[in-house]
């Protein structure tokens, strides 16, 4: 399923451009999660997920993403791309890692003290980040669906995923776009 939002794109520019920067990704999705219309067109499931591909400023990928009561991400990064999201119903945690990541060659890392954060995300409240940004986000509702926004710039080459406990973080699985479209 896909969908247009009726947004201005920036204009797509060479293939040097740099694309969107964190901050044009933030405005992206904060202005089509204020799209009520769009965002109660995507269709919600009691037992999983749903999602809707959206066109994304600048050559970048957007999805609208509902969320079921008590669902989550689980541990992941976003490869090289830099991101965006905004809550456009419900309430949403992000529990994410204030430190920078090994990219690669690396099965099992100890994290230290201090390195968790934790965010509280309701309608209209979201955040962008960098490259090597490793969270998870959660709607902890028993009983109330959530839907958010995504924007990603390049549009994601992989996702990589993991395991936690405690504080041993273990690189479970690497994904790529076959895997979620």
């Amino acid at each position: 399923m896909s969908a247009s939002p009726a947004l201005p794109s920036s204009p797509a520019g060479s293939l040097s451009a740099p694309g969107p920067s964190q901050a044009e990704l933030l405005d992206f999705v904060r202005h089509v999660a204020a799209d009520a219309e769009l965002v109660a067109a995507l269709p919600l499931d009691p037992e999983g997920r749903t999602w809707m591909r959206l066109d994304g400023p600048a050559g970048s990928e957007a999805w609208l993403i509902g969320w079921p009561p008590g669902t989550g991400t689980g541990w992941h990064d976003h490869g090289e791309s830099l991101g965006a999201f905004v809550t456009a119903a419900g309430e949403l945690r992000e529990n994410s890692l204030a430190v920078r990541l090994p990219t690669d060659g690396w099965k099992t890392l100890e994290l230290n003290d201090g390195v968790d954060r934790e965010r509280r995300l309701t309608v209209g409240e979201g955040r962008a980040f960098g490259r090597h940004h490793v969270h998870e986000v959660l709607n902890e509702s028993p009983d109330r669906h959530a839907v958010s926004v995504h924007a990603y710039h390049p549009p994601l080459p992989l996702m990589r995923r993991y395991g936690r406990s405690g504080r041993t973080l273990r690189l479970e699985q690497v994904e790529r776009p076959a895997d979620w479209q």
